[in-house]
C-alpha cells in the first residue's frame, strides 16, 4: 500500500486527471452546441474513454503494460478525469425535467451500450494488432 502512495504514483494521477479533465472541457466546447439537445462532448468523451479503457486493458491482459504508475496515470488519472458520470447524470435529469424523454433514452443508451461497446472494440484492436504483427 505505502508503495502506490508515493510522490510519482501521486503525481501521475493527478497529472492524468487534469489532462482528462482538460480534454472533455475542450470536447464540450467543440461539440455541445451541434445538437443541442444531445451534450455530444460528454458522450464523445465517454466513447472515447471506453475505447481508451478497452486498449488498455488488453495491453494489461497481454503483459505488455507494467508499470503501475502509467496505470495510474492513464486510468485513473486521465480516464478519470476525461469520462465523467457525474456529468452524464445531470445532463440526464436535465433532459428529463425538460420531459425530453426521448432525448434522455438515446442519451442514456448511448454513454452505456457506446462505452461498452468502444471498450470492447479497443480490446479487439489491440488483440488483432497483436496476432497480426
Amino acid at each position: 500500500m505505502n508503495n502506490l502512495l508515493n510522490f510519482t504514483n501521486i503525481l501521475a494521477v493527478g497529472l492524468g486527471a487534469a489532462l482528462g479533465a482538460w480534454g472533455r472541457w475542450a470536447l464540450n466546447l467543440l461539440f455541445n452546441s451541434l445538437l443541442p439537445n444531445l451534450p455530444l462532448g460528454t458522450l464523445i468523451a465517454n466513447l472515447s474513454g471506453g475505447l481508451i479503457m478497452g486498449v488498455v486493458l488488453a495491453f494489461i491482459a497481454f503483459g505488455s503494460f507494467e508499470p503501475v504508475g502509467m496505470r495510474l496515470f492513464i486510468i485513473t488519472g486521465f480516464l478519470g478525469g476525461l469520462t465523467t458520470f457525474s456529468a452524464f447524470t445531470g445532463e440526464s435529469l436535465t433532459l428529463l425535467q425538460k420531459h425530453e424523454y426521448c432525448w434522455a433514452a438515446i442519451h442514456v443508451s448511448s454513454h452505456v451500450f457506446g462505452a461498452l461497446l468502444m471498450a470492447a472494440i479497443g480490446y479487439a484492436l489491440v488483440q488483432y494488432l497483436r496476432n497480426t504483427y
